[in-house]
């Protein structure tokens, strides 16, 4: 196995150490940070998605190679930096107003990062403004809202409109997602994508992202 394998087979099993290890090992060898990233780490999550996707692992699983990611991107950051490697896309993320609940929202971030994709989180009990702030602030492509209240997802609506009030909606993607979302109130609401799952989330943020920049 090369060094490229041992960092997805280490990130799989959540062994943080041996994947920062390995990743310091690629880069020793003279590695890009590009490969690394893209066929040791990115690789690893895709599996781990793709598992979780058909229920082979859970949300244990994924937070511990998510970890066991970020353990690895401590050492390579510098040089994906140094060699201009750039996200694929930036997308800002939160749990609507109201709603404190995080969990499946973090596991979206957490997949989106192991996509290549910028992820900003505002966190939970986010405001329709604080979304836009935020968007316009970091230029984002995508916003991502989540909620899992029936009494929360109607600030989605909101947040939307907030974009159209401050004429930003335009090529915005607004992706919704959470335990009582639909794809027909995705479509009530104006926005653009429903998302079932994390896996699917992430999935949908790359084509979108990769289709701006194509």
């Amino acid at each position: 196995m090369s060094t490229l394998d041992d960092i997805s087979a280490f990130l799989q099993k959540g062994r943080a150490n041996e994947v920062a290890a390995n990743v310091q090992k690629a880069l020793d060898e003279g590695l890009s940070a590009r490969s690394i990233l893209e066929e040791g780490l990115m690789a690893g999550m895709n599996i781990i998605g793709g598992k979780f996707k058909r229920n082979e692992v859970y949300v244990p699983e994924v937070l511990i190679a998510a970890r066991a990611m970020n353990a690895g991107l401590v050492p390579l950051k510098p040089h994906l930096v140094s060699s201009g490697v750039k996200a694929r896309g930036k997308v800002i993320i939160g749990t609507v107003k109201g709603d404190l609940h995080d969990i499946g929202k973090n596991l979206v971030r957490m997949m989106m990062e192991g996509k290549g994709l910028e992820v900003v989180d505002l966190g939970v009990d986010v405001s329709s403004d604080k979304f836009v702030a935020a968007a316009r602030e970091h230029k984002a492509d995508i916003v991502c809202c989540s909620a899992l209240l029936t009494t929360t997802m109607t600030e989605m609506k909101n947040v939307v409109e907030g974009f159209r009030t401050a004429g930003i909606r335009e090529g915005l993607t607004i992706m919704v997602g959470g335990a009582p979302i639909t794809d027909s109130f995705c479509k009530s609401i104006g926005a653009d994508i429903y998302s079932a799952d994390a896996a699917s989330a992430a999935d949908a943020a790359v084509a979108v992202c990769d289709k701006k920049s194509a």
